[in-house]
């Protein structure tokens, strides 16, 4: 089968397509033909080379597919073969014609959500929904999406609106300000938080998918009160005195989390997925892709992230 693997981390050009032996699937697990593979911020801090020591070279990046079952290991039903799905596959192995997951990591898909919007929401929408439920969102909140272009961010405007708070969004130019607008959000502020003069200055709740040295400085933007939680690290990682922030406000009970969907009980976060894909399916959350490309060019969908040119998800396909 064809796969990308990174041959060597850094630039995108560490990417590189080859041919692999085809996997085969062991106990517990699917084997799945890709019909589409999303192409997600995490896949790029991996890329980099960012988190540290467990990736290795000549893996294969990826962690999100949708597409047919056609093989089961031991222990898995073999009803799921012919299936369409979606599966989370870890931290790697989804850029490929073919990839295995754990059984307990797929979802299968409803008839009018195609596998390309299935990638663009599977993981983004479900920790959207996690983050929100973390901080406690509730209709009564103003609420900051910081780094609100990409699908994560887009899902967790969304959601805010169903849940009727009042959504800001920070991002790079008044076009994407306006595009957000048109999915709910109220707010358009620039990457620094500065905003309309009559734009929110404080934020009961701060979903932070950028990370990086500025953090320290939207921690300064919670409310009495204010909760906020980190779920990428797009920019990378916050200074290590961040925290100093919060003690020096000590009186004004701000707190800060970070969330991972490995928190998250397989179960859980497999009943939600399924009920936000029937959501999509119904019209009510809307899957926003980029641009569709060929397998071949993961190393240009990766140059339009690292460039900042992505709006919603680049979607790729074998």
């Amino acid at each position: 089968m064809r796969a990308i693997t990174i041959r060597e981390f850094g630039d995108p050009s560490g990417m590189v397509m080859g041919d692999l032996p085809a996997p085969v699937p062991a106990a517990g697990q699917v084997l799945v033909r890709a019909e589409a593979i999303g192409v997600g911020g995490v896949d790029a801090v991996i890329r980099r080379g960012t988190l540290g020591s467990g990736y290795r070279l000549g893996m294969v990046p990826g962690s999100e597919l949708a597409g047919i079952v056609t093989a089961v290991g031991a222990g898995v039903d073999r009803a799921l073969i012919g299936r369409r799905v979606w599966a989370f596959t870890g931290t790697d192995g989804a850029y490929a014609e073919q990839a295995l997951a754990q059984a307990v990591d797929v979802i299968p898909l409803p008839e009018r959500l195609s596998s390309v919007d299935a990638v663009t929401l599977g993981s983004a929408a479900a920790v959207a929904h996690f983050a929100l439920l973390q901080a406690h969102t509730s209709g009564a909140d103003a609420v900051l999406v910081r780094g609100a272009a990409g699908s994560l961010g887009i899902a967790t405007v969304e959601l805010a609106v169903r849940l009727g708070a009042r959504v800001a969004v920070t991002t790079s130019s008044a076009a994407r300000g306006r595009r957000l607008q048109a999915l709910g959000a109220t707010d358009v502020l620039d990457r620094a938080g500065i905003g309309a003069t009559n734009s929110p200055q404080e934020f009961d709740v701060i979903i932070d998918i950028v990370g990086g040295a500025d953090v320290p400085a939207f921690i300064d933007r919670l409310a009495p009160n204010g909760r906020m939680v980190l779920v990428g690290a797009v920019a990378g990682f916050p200074p290590a005195d961040f925290g100093m922030r919060l003690l020096r406000t000590f009186q004004q009970s701000r707190s800060i989390s970070t969330f991972s969907l490995a928190s998250v009980p397989p179960e859980r976060r497999n009943a939600v997925r399924a009920e936000l894909f029937e959501v999509a399916a119904q019209g009510d959350l809307h899957p926003v892709v980029h641009d569709v490309m060929p397998l071949d060019r993961a190393v240009e969908a990766h140059r339009q992230m690292d460039e900042g040119a992505v709006f919603g998800r680049v979607v790729l396909v074998p």
